[in-house]
């Protein structure tokens, strides 16, 4: 796969080499931006792949891959068109067209991002939806696999299963996550404590960069193989595939789900919680998530369930919860066993018994309206601001929580290691959630359910991570600097770089200026280069 594209990424090079250096005479001529293609030879043929919205599929395209309908139903802008590339060329070629004519190019793969920048911009744009583009070669002699960028987490998980019942992935719970996207970003999931994140087992990529060549780990260098992974690879450039190296699981693992209301004493096992799960075994994760529970009238109150993965069988687990962590009372009763491929489908909330088939379901089939936020924190939050949780909780009910403890691998990498930055020093991370549907009010109801998330973001404040306080970037929130910057403003990137990658941030801005100095490869929180030109 890899020599194939090398080569198809020479010719294209030499025969699109005037187009590229004419991109300063860009005009916004949509005409001339579909004409571009006509003149470019690519292995197969671009035309089936160019929606526009005269295309009777253009909408349905756009709308099944645009996961957030709080973006998707918006007045925020459609796409000039949308390229479904069928091939690397495909993306090539957009790469091109879209800089010779001055429209951005955003990246789409699974369409999870939390704030639509893969598929909405407020400039001239094109979608480059890579969903077509989803191969997934394992080679079990090296025990590693090439994963292209449009493949879904679930797929991938799905491929390793059919080859091997006692390997798997450190990836992400959604089985509709695009890899391109995820892996970019960090990627984590319930094997982080024991293998980190998908980012540390990565070993190579394929990645476009502004000038439209293919470049594989060696061609780009090791400080842009550092870059994209954890900084975000649409800054840089397109995402073609990954490589991997897949990693180890015993043949039966076990899985756990407890619950406990306030009145059967939540708060002081979360508080005891904070203090022991980041110190657990590797082989153990345990999240938690929070919900309110309303049982008529005043009578309110929060169940949290306390989720477990365990890298091994019932009585070894039930021993080392005896003796780390007994408050939770855990019971022989609580547990399945079950095959690591099955463990996932149970996180993903699918029903036990569902067959992995489920894990080929490319789309996700439930939208909604969502505002998310996230957190790290580093010291336990005391009873009192727990209680501040749960009254927000109990107050909307339309807020959902994820704490992911820490610990196991993720203290043992340094936050230079790679561009992700959030490492030891973490007891846990948090993901808060507002959903809510059309029956709620829809697009009309996104002020205030907006306005809630950022309540509860305010009211946590005293107790999250500070100078700065952190933030996940796959859960991009644009209330961290100005969504009107469009990645061009450097006063607001350092603020949401600074959250984002912490100390990493001004080797990012650096790579950045080396890879592509012109700033084409941009969205509303991407990371600009040092000198950054706003006339192309």
């Amino acid at each position: 796969m890899k020599a194939s594209i090398s080569t198809i990424s020479i010719v294209l090079m030499f025969v699109l080499l005037p187009i590229s250096l004419a991109k300063c005479n860009a005009s916004l001529d949509f005409d001339s931006f579909l004409g571009c293609f006509r003149h470019i030879p690519t292995p197969f043929s671009i035309a089936d792949a160019i929606l526009t919205p005269n295309n009777l599929s253009f909408e349905t395209i756009y709308q099944q891959r645009a996961n957030n309908l709080r973006v998707a139903l918006s007045t925020t802008s459609r796409p000039a068109a949308i390229i479904t590339a069928l091939h690397p060329s495909h993306a090539q070629a957009t790469v091109f067209c879209a800089k010779r004519h001055g429209f951005q190019v955003r990246i789409r793969s699974g369409g999870h991002d939390f704030e639509g920048l893969s598929y909405t911009s407020s400039v001239p744009f094109v979608i480059l939806d890579m969903f077509n583009l989803h191969s997934i070669n394992i080679d079990m002699e090296s025990e590693t696999a090439w994963v292209q960028a449009g493949a879904t987490t679930g797929e991938l998980y799905y491929r390793i299963a059919e080859k091997s019942n006692v390997h798997g992935f450190p990836s992400g719970v959604g089985t509709t996550v695009g890899i391109g996207g995820h892996f970019s970003g960090g990627g984590y999931g319930f094997l982080m404590r024991k293998y980190g994140l998908s980012i540390d087992n990565v070993i190579d990529a394929q990645l476009i960069d502004a000038n439209g060549r293919i470049l594989n780990r060696e061609a780009m260098g090791e400080d842009v193989f550092w870059a994209i992974r954890g900084g975000g690879a649409t800054s840089f450039g397109i995402i073609l595939s990954w490589r991997v190296k897949l990693v180890r699981v015993p043949p039966r693992i076990t899985v756990f789900t407890v619950q406990r209301t306030l009145e059967q004493g939540a708060t002081e096992l979360v508080c005891r919680w904070q203090q022991v799960a980041r110190k657990l075994s590797k082989d153990l994760f345990i999240r938690l998530q929070p919900e309110p529970i309303n049982n008529g009238g005043n009578n309110r109150t929060v169940s949290v369930s306390f989720i477990g993965h365990f890298l091994g069988q019932t009585d070894e687990l039930i021993q080392l919860m005896n003796a780390d962590f007994p408050e939770l009372d855990l019971q022989r009763s609580d547990c399945l066993e079950m095959s690591w491929v099955e463990s996932v489908l149970y996180w993903a909330g699918f029903p036990n018994g569902t067959t992995i088939d489920e894990l080929l379901n490319r789309v996700q089939v439930y939208r909604f309206f969502s505002k998310s936020k996230s957190d790290y924190f580093k010291a336990v939050i005391p009873k009192q601001g727990l209680e501040t949780l749960w009254e927000a909780l109990m107050d909307t009910g339309d807020i959902s929580v994820q704490m992911n403890p820490y610990g196991g691998r993720m203290e043992e990498i340094s936050d230079t290691e790679t561009a992700f930055a959030h490492r030891g020093g973490n007891l846990f991370m948090v993901l808060y959630s507002v959903t809510w549907s059309e029956s709620d009010g829809g697009i009309n109801a996104t002020a205030r359910y907006v306005e809630l998330s950022r309540r509860l973001y305010r009211a946590m404040a005293p107790y999250a991570s500070s100078n700065p306080r952190e933030a996940f970037l796959n859960y991009r929130d644009l209330d961290i600097g100005s969504k009107e910057s469009n990645g061009t403003d450097l006063e607001d990137a350092k603020e949401y770089g600074a959250k984002y990658f912490k100390n990493n941030f001004m080797r990012l801005m650096s790579l950045k200026t080396k890879i592509d100095p012109e700033n084409f490869f941009r969205n509303e929180q991407s990371i600009p280069p040092l000198s950054t030109r706003s006339d192309h």
